[in-house]
């Protein structure tokens, strides 16, 4: 690529994250999207939305969204500070450094336009020229910026755990144990051998039960209840609004008669739902996951879903732990998908074919990955367009504008959408290893990461607090995934770097880079030891202590009267919809 192609992909994708911002900000206070911008604060009143998300403190995204919000914005917040010393060390010294030397070509400064960006990559210096120290001592300078801020990350996130545990209510899942594989004799029902067996070895402790049963059928009958019970609420408004439909013409066309087939559908529906409760009641099966019908063609687009379905396999039961274990999995097939298949495909050599020799990965990579600096950073330039159009919301407006003109068909906006993390950190942490492995290789690329990460910083901040809704708060849980991806990425540059060097004709520092991967892995085991165990359980003395401190409020006795009911399974209540449309018609 050369430079003038990428100045025009660049100014292109600033005009269209320009243009983006500049629709939200005149849509999202207009009635009628109110719904679809901002549908956690639809009757805030209105101010300019970039110097309200800088305005925002920490606290305050804390409320908003829960301590989950928190460590995702934290993420930006790390990166930001790691991208920022690294662009000064990069664009500062490396690049400089690249573009004067003559490996490709000579310099001539009166066509630059015209010149390739590889001219600003490691690649234009000279084999065994001294100035490769430079890239030498800039790895070891980022990556102890890098593991330094991930240290104190880890070391913040998890007093903001132990905080978070301190000084929440008691909530159900503090009381609450997942018992599976109950053995039950002949005669005896499962809901009667889990009360006997805890009465009897647990009575200090055990309050009561809930048998969860398998309710995917009960499930989709009570969405098809709720989808027509809108659409009929929503021909009935029209009605009242419009007066009465016309009848039919020729006896044929007309739909004076959809609100009575919704309301007759409904009615079957809810009585096939009563049915379905009455036969699942009768089968108190646990469940244990799920088990694929299809495997998709096009992965790419569900990639997300397929990979929430494996971690429910698994025997995953809570969302918030299908979405951490989907996290990992997206994690990895991000790096493999966009970055190893990419670099690998774009190269002569077989996918396979480099890691049949491991001894020869770094110098196979330090061919390889060069070779594809100007596709990744367009990647990381029209990204910009990408994370900007999370602020117009575009699936959401064109459902909205869509069921604008269906009437029947508007879709139910009370209900803000939740924050897909497992989807969402693997693309942001994605971006962290592009820039971290083009370090030194292809430095151009740091400030288009750098940019990417403070649009997101900006926007993010803003959608936490006007659209999305946490359905769920893991206490900072995915912070040890954004870490492992980190060092990751730290480990992948230092290999790189390994390789370069030895093309370079510098094996010296080739040599004296090896403890650098090292050094880092020692690294992560320490703050795994240090910090991780916070993240999987609480210490005994926290406990003991919230415990203590818990006996004494008299709130408590009102809340184990309602934990009972805490776990009911929504599937299994009683279902009204067809006499609440009668009253409203």
């Amino acid at each position: 690529m050369i430079l003038s192609a990428l100045a025009t992909s660049v100014g292109i994708n600033l005009g269209l994250t320009v243009l983006l911002a500049a629709a939200y900000t005149l849509l999202r206070r207009r009635p009628p999207y109110v719904g679809v911008y901002s549908p956690r604060r639809p009757y805030a009143p209105p101010e300019p939305w970039l110097p309200a998300a800088w305005r925002r403190t920490e606290a305050d995204v804390h409320a908003a969204a829960g301590l989950d919000g928190v460590v995702f914005l934290r993420i930006f917040v790390f990166s930001i500070r790691v991208f920022a010393a690294a662009a000064v060390v990069g664009v500062g010294v490396l690049m400089p450094v690249n573009f004067m030397g003559d490996q490709l070509r000579q310099i001539d400064f009166s066509d630059l336009p015209n010149k390739s960006v590889d001219l600003f990559s490691v690649s234009n210096v000279q084999d065994g020229s001294n100035k490769l120290w430079l890239h030498f001592s800039a790895v070891y300078i980022i990556t102890g910026i890098t593991c330094y801020l991930l240290y104190y990350e880890y070391k913040y996130i998890s007093g903001k755990r132990l905080e978070y545990f301190m000084t929440s209510k008691p909530l159900p899942q503090h009381f609450t144990v997942l018992v599976r594989a109950i053995p039950v004799t002949n005669g005896v029902s499962v809901s009667d051998a889990v009360d006997k067996f805890f009465k009897e070895y647990h009575s200090s402790t055990y309050l009561s039960h809930t048998v969860v049963h398998q309710t995917g059928k009960l499930r989709r009958l009570l969405n098809d209840a709720e989808n027509i019970c809108t659409k009929l609420a929503n021909l009935k408004s029209v009605r009242r609004t419009s007066g009465d439909p016309p009848g039919k013409f020729l006896g044929i066309f007309g739909r004076n008669d959809l609100v009575g087939k919704y309301q007759k559908r409904l009615e079957d529906l809810e009585e096939n739902v009563r049915m379905e409760q009455s036969d699942t009641t009768r089968s108190r099966q646990l469940v244990t996951g799920y088990l694929p019908s299809v495997i998709l063609h096009f992965l790419s687009s569900y990639v997300p879903s397929i990979m929430k379905l494996f971690s429910t396999m698994q025997g995953f039961i809570s969302v918030s732990g299908i979405e951490r274990s989907a996290c990992n999995k997206m994690l990895r097939f991000t790096i493999w998908s966009v970055f190893f298949a990419n670099v690998l495909t774009g190269s002569v050599l077989g996918q396979l074919e480099i890691f049949l020799d491991p001894k020869e990965i770094p110098k196979r990579l330090a061919v390889v990955v060069p070779a594809q600096a100007s596709f990744f950073i367009t990647y990381v330039v029209t990204s910009w367009t990408s994370i900007a159009s999370e602020l117009t919301q575009t699936a959401a407006l064109l459902f909205h504008l869509w069921g604008s003109c269906a009437k029947c068909c508007k879709r139910d906006e009370s209900k803000p959408p939740s924050m897909h993390y497992h989807s969402e950190i693997p693309r942001v942490l994605l971006f962290g290893l592009l820039g971290l492995t083009y370090f030194i290789v292809s430095p151009l690329i740091l400030p288009f990461v750098l940019v990417y990460f403070c649009l997101g910083y900006f926007i993010y901040r803003n959608q936490l607090f006007n659209v999305y809704s946490p359905k769920y708060d893991t206490g900072g849980r995915f912070w040890p995934i954004v870490h492992g991806g980190t060092i990751f990425s730290l480990v992948l540059m230092h290999v790189i770097a390994i390789g370069v060097f030895g093309l370079k004709k510098l094996p010296l520092a080739s040599s004296l880079l090896v403890p650098l991967p090292v050094l880092t892995l020692l690294f992560n085991e320490y703050c795994r030891n240090r910090f991780l165990p916070i993240f999987e359980a609480y210490s005994t003395e926290s406990l003991i202590k919230k415990d203590r401190e818990e006996e004494s409020k008299p709130e408590m006795a009102e809340f184990f009267s309602n934990l009972v009911n805490a776990y009911c399974d929504p599937a299994m209540k009683p279902i009204q919809h067809s006499s609440n449309s009668d009253d409203r018609t």
